[in-house]
């Protein structure tokens, strides 16, 4: 998804394959350039235009993808995995209301799903609903104990958002006593980032 401190991102498989489509391209597009000598102004236009047309196929894939996923979900209301992939792409797109939206229809479907509360709590986070994020990551947690995304993701808030950074080290704490190998989404391990906020408060209370 953890603000990529944001943790935790769903994305469909569609729209990953074909992010990874566009990239890989584009890439080609680069690396060719570098092996037929130095870049010249006309090649980096080239590759400046290249890399706008890539985007706007992105961007029309996807709202082609979100169109019809709307339809399908006006048809088939009570399709959980539709509900789930429009919310996936509207997070995808950055369109936050819509997807805290299709993430609470998939859940009211289907309210099991770790990852889909935490999905919408990453959401509401954005949306700027703090509060709303926890209730959705506690949620995800008392689904499965172990369910380090939502942990991680609750620690976040706790700590940047409503300052609570003892809350939040507690909270990542008891992640560390389930899973000694949990990472934050930067690679570094959470013993690692738990070191460094005990450290920060600390100097600060000196």
């Amino acid at each position: 998804m953890a603000e990529k401190s944001t943790l935790v991102k769903k994305e469909s498989l569609f729209y990953a394959l074909l992010l990874g489509l566009v990239i890989g391209f584009i890439a080609g597009v680069v690396f060719a350039s570098y092996k037929l000598g130095p870049e010249t102004s006309s090649k980096q236009t080239t590759s400046s235009n290249t890399a706008a047309l890539a985007q706007q196929q992105l961007d029309s894939q996807a709202k082609e993808a979100i169109s019809n996923l709307e339809a399908e979900v006006t048809a088939n209301p009570d399709s959980v995995e539709a509900w789930t992939r429009l919310g996936h792409l509207y997070y995808d797109t950055d369109q936050v209301k819509n997807a805290i939206k299709a993430y609470g229809k998939s859940l009211e479907l289907q309210p099991g799903n770790p990852d889909v509360w935490t999905d919408q709590g990453v959401m509401y986070r954005r949306d700027k609903q703090p509060l709303k994020a926890i209730e959705s990551f506690e949620r995800a947690s008392s689904l499965q104990a172990d369910h380090a995304p939502s942990r991680l993701n609750k620690g976040i808030v706790l700590l940047y958002d409503l300052n609570k950074p003892e809350e939040a080290l507690a909270i990542w704490e008891e992640l560390l006593a389930i899973n000694p190998q949990a990472k934050m989404n930067n690679d570094l391990t959470l013993q690692e980032a738990i070191n460094k906020i005990k450290k920060q408060m600390k100097a600060n209370n000196q």
